[in-house]
């Protein structure tokens, strides 16, 4: 058996594969997760987003039995991402990160594919989740919009997104006692999407996913969602204690945000324009969300034409790298070490001790890929 020193060495000088994560929630759908892993015969379930680079269970009151659920594990099967960074927390995350948030990656990223409209929901900051349920992590959260494909789910994706004005906690409240759904959605704003687009969803904003959507969410690393409708559009029964996971509904009610907003306001402060880090002869490289509009979390996305090679420097810092769209090569680690093939579908935890890496694309095809970063460590 290897030293644990050893082990380290395996673990932080090179990219971690991690295996697909897949989640139950209380929403049907997940087909294009399956057709982008290369399913002969994609299907809309129970299981409609993958976990990327998680170390977070998904909270699924009345499934304890399958306690773990959402958790990376690494492709050997050996350790999940959580055990892995403990093992090592600076050689993994890096010293600064370690250093201003101890051995927590601060973040998590989900991919998403909705078949039915979500619940109208809200999620507690960081005080609130700190008071109710006893974490220093709140859920601002952030969407990438991805194409649609050939999904016939909704003719226009949307979402519904901030409170319209003029909307009390009085009238909020009388609403869901009624379980009055279309007067609710009414009280948010239905927005319409494309593949590009990026929204934040700070803590505290009424929210839902409308049916058809395909997206990236990255978050913090919670899974606080309090719902305010007792029935999904299919006809499952929500219980209360998974509607507002046992703080009650008046604290529930309470982590909203009656801040009333124009549509067009609302697009102003929550619709995010990409910043272009590099641009240059089939290489693309962009900023979707920022430090500069949230201390939460990163998330950048990078373009690599039909044999293009795009040159990553090395950082002291961890990383989570996803690929969306092609086959490539990543070249990282000691001299002489064996490329990595990338294909659809395929996610990597990069630590912070690795050093920089490199993609290069097929002749063939471009490559598109995410890339994940955890919260602000000035």
């Amino acid at each position: 058996m290897q030293s644990e020193k050893n082990q380290q060495t395996r673990h932080f000088d090179m990219p971690i594969k991690l295996k697909p994560a897949r989640a139950w929630r209380t929403y049907q759908g997940g087909s294009r997760i399956d057709a982008l892993h290369g399913a002969e015969k994609p299907e809309d379930s129970n299981f409609p987003e993958e976990w990327i680079i998680s170390t977070v269970a998904a909270n699924n009151p009345g499934r304890e039995e399958f306690a773990g659920e959402g958790l990376s594990i690494s492709e050997d099967g050996e350790s999940t991402l959580a055990d892995l960074i403990r093992s090592d927390p600076a050689g993994s995350l890096g010293e600064k990160h370690v250093n201003k948030f101890g051995a927590s990656t601060g973040v998590l990223v989900k991919l998403l594919d909705a078949a039915e409209r979500l619940a109208i929901q809200v999620h507690p900051d960081k005080a609130s989740a700190l008071r109710l349920f006893g974490s220093k992590y709140g859920k601002t959260e952030c969407w990438y919009i991805l194409p649609a494909g050939s999904s016939n789910k909704a003719d226009t994706p949307c979402i519904y997104m901030g409170f319209k004005p003029g909307i009390s906690k009085d009238k909020w409240r009388k609403l869901f006692d009624r379980q009055d759904i279309n007067g609710m959605l009414d009280c948010l704003h239905r927005i319409e999407v494309s593949p590009g687009e990026t929204y934040l969803v700070e803590s505290g904003v009424p929210h839902a996913i409308g049916p058809g959507c395909f997206l990236v969410e990255i978050q913090e690393p919670t899974d606080f969602t309090l719902r305010v409708e007792k029935t999904t559009i299919s006809g499952r029964t929500i219980p209360d204690e998974r509607c507002h996971l046992g703080a009650g509904f008046e604290e529930m009610l309470s982590c909203f945000k009656y801040e009333g907003l124009t549509c067009m306001q609302t697009l102003d402060r929550w619709r995010i324009k990409p910043l272009v880090i590099e641009e240059s002869e089939g290489v693309k490289y962009i900023e979707a969300v920022g430090h500069k509009d949230t201390p939460c979390f990163r998330m950048t996305v990078l373009t690599v034409g039909q044999g293009r090679s795009f040159k990553v420097p090395p950082e002291d810092i961890f990383s989570g790298l996803y690929i969306l769209e092609g086959q490539g090569k990543l070249f990282a680690g000691r001299e002489g070490s064996e490329p990595i093939f990338l294909k659809p579908g395929d996610q990597f935890f990069i630590p912070a001790g690795m050093g920089g890496f490199s993609i290069k694309g097929t002749a063939r095809e471009a490559m598109k890929l995410m890339r994940f970063f955890g919260p602000d460590i000035r």
